[in-house]
């Protein structure tokens, strides 16, 4: 058993485009190995594997598992709208079903695994982006702020008049954290420069997070009153954001989670998209399946940092070649500590 440091707050995850749901509400996909080392449960959030975001992030972690661990693997998806007993209900017919560890992606599954973790003590779960206080649960965290502050530094530089945008998917603390990291790396480079900041849906309310005509929207707004790089952590928003920047010659977009240049559903804006602020939610799930597998099951919180490659800058279409040099500092001052990158605004 491992436990590492524990953060003050717990962190939200960055919910994604609803795909469309079954009559049961759930999608699930089931493979089997020859091996059969161990069976894994992953319970993502809507949008699930293919949303090219945060989900699928997750998702590479586990084929990962797959391929070098041999593992069994069940996937099951959560749909919009649905409550917390319907949470509650697919991690514990996983755990029932024999699966360990069973991972929830994302902050909504915090109060379920909370209760699910205690009806199944002799099961590890995981907990991606919140933060558990049960003894069985692996929480996987991401300083999401510093990646931001380092996407703030390639902002300020790359505008041509200062004018930049941020668009959150919801109004609530874990979206604050990358609004705050990328307005305080844009201002540590350009003191003048200004940051627009809008979100697409507040309080719990979480369509802004599965919405790209309000993304869109909301960029070519800002486009519209002269800002040229637009930074959108907003889940399945982002990608409408990413279109509505890649209409306009001369601006640029900044991806979020996964390398959104890469995603085949957006590659056809790949020109436009500057870099993608990572969290390698692939890493921490990975380690997790493989500490148990190996019979030492990580518990506690694990913080995944700019130090660790927890999160970091795409260099996807080698458009930070020229502030490279500039970006790497900014990042040797946040790992040495000579940066304490702000979590709120």
């Amino acid at each position: 058993m491992r436990r590492v440091s524990k953060i003050v707050s717990a962190s939200i995850a960055t919910a994604a485009l609803a795909l469309t749901a079954t009559a049961c509400g759930e999608s699930s996909t089931e493979s089997s190995s020859d091996s059969g080392t161990i069976k894994v449960g992953m319970a993502y959030d809507v949008g699930g594997r293919g949303d090219n975001s945060f989900n699928d992030s997750a998702a590479r972690g586990l084929d990962k598992a797959k391929a070098d661990l041999g593992v069994e693997t069940k996937e099951l998806t959560a749909k919009t709208g649905e409550t917390p007993a319907d949470r509650e209900q697919r991690l514990a017919s996983l755990a029932e079903g024999g699966f360990n560890p069973v991972i929830g992606v994302g902050f909504a599954y915090k109060d379920a695994i909370d209760k699910v973790a205690a009806k199944y003590p002799k099961v590890t779960f995981g907990l991606v982006d919140s933060v558990s206080e049960a003894k069985n649960v692996d929480s996987i965290v991401f300083t999401e702020e510093q990646g931001s502050y380092l996407a703030g530094v390639a902002a300020a530089l790359k505008s041509k008049d200062g004018k930049i945008g941020f668009i959150g998917g919801v109004d609530i603390p874990l979206i604050k954290k990358f609004a705050a990291g990328f307005q305080q790396g844009v201002k540590d480079t350009k003191p003048n420069a200004s940051v627009q900041i809008q979100y697409l849906s507040t309080g719990t309310d979480m369509s802004g997070f599965g919405a790209p005509d309000k993304g869109k929207a909301a960029a070519k707004g800002m486009l519209d009153k002269g800002i040229d790089v637009i930074y959108a952590a907003a889940g399945g928003s982002g990608a409408g954001a990413i279109e509505a920047v890649a209409a306009k010659p001369g601006t640029w977009a900044i991806g979020v989670d996964s390398d959104q240049a890469k995603d085949p559903a957006l590659s056809k804006y790949a020109g436009s998209i500057l870099t993608s602020v990572v969290k390698n939610v692939d890493t921490g799930v990975f380690e997790l399946i493989k500490s148990v597998q190996d019979g030492k099951p990580m518990t506690g919180t694990h913080v995944y940092s700019l130090a660790e490659n927890g999160v970091s800058l795409t260099t996807t279409g080698d458009h930070l070649k020229d502030i490279q040099a500039q970006i790497d500092e900014a990042k040797k001052k946040i790992v040495d500590g000579q940066i304490k990158v702000n979590t709120t605004l």
